[in-house]
């Protein structure tokens, strides 16, 4: 049997050097600006490389664990199981949305995120499934869904609470929260792949507990902001028309 050809990773170009390259300007510039920009430029180059890399070792993780139960929920159409979730494709991104029927109104934070997905969900299921998991019955999420504009996103009501459990979106500290888990579905298998772990024991000082890589849109538009992320402001779930 031949041998399997090792593939080497090509050597990359210091970073520093890459920025160097940059013959950007904008008007009016100083040349303060420019050599600080640079410096930036060479530190987001290296950020993009890490992201990659921990994108890599995502990827190459060992098998998850096999989901064993027949996991039921209601979608707008009707009864569906776990695997019913997976339609057509190999791998599902379950979010579980923080409106159980203990709360009066949704939580505003995934609100604002499933909002941003709601346009991005056609072009996400071009090649995985995406289903959004919430703890209310499927009624109350159709309503919110319709006064929100969603359009794309697919609902699904787990009542029974014995998938949120299982996968940590109802915990004996909070009965309904967030939680983003991937699982895939090879030869008939169905496995947990990655789950997002970053908690309030994860937190750095001085910042919202968040995760990484953040799924929220609107924060990698406010971190290219000289405003930035504040540390005072939550997204509403309206705003005057």
């Amino acid at each position: 049997m031949a041998q399997a050809q090792t593939k080497t990773a090509t050597p990359l170009i210091p970073a520093v050097e890459l920025a160097a390259r940059n013959n950007i300007s904008f008007p009016n510039e100083s040349a303060e600006y420019r050599r600080a920009r640079n410096a930036l430029l060479a530190e987001e180059i290296e950020l993009r490389r890490h992201i990659e890399r921990v994108a890599e070792m995502r990827r190459a993780l060992p098998l998850g664990g096999e989901v064993k139960k027949n996991y039921q929920f209601q979608s707008e159409r009707g009864p569906v199981t776990f695997a019913d979730l997976f339609g057509d494709k190999q791998t599902l991104l379950v979010y579980s949305y923080m409106y159980g029927p203990e709360r009066a109104r949704p939580c505003p934070m995934c609100t604002s995120l499933l909002s941003s997905w709601d346009g991005e969900a056609q072009d996400i299921e071009q090649n995985i499934a995406l289903a959004v998991v919430a703890q209310s019955p499927i009624e109350r999420l159709v309503a919110f869904k319709k006064e929100r504009g969603w359009r794309n996103l697919k609902l699904y009501s787990d009542t029974s609470r014995e998938y949120s459990v299982d996968y940590l979106a109802n915990t004996p500290e909070f009965a309904d929260t967030a939680a983003v888990n991937v699982f895939t579905k090879r030869d008939g298998v169905i496995r947990h792949f990655w789950a997002g772990e970053m908690g309030f024991e994860q937190a750095d000082p001085g910042q919202d507990p968040r995760g990484a890589p953040d799924l929220m849109p609107i924060w990698t538009v406010l971190d290219c902001t000289p405003e930035g992320r504040k540390a005072d402001w939550y997204p509403s779930l309206e705003y005057p028309r």
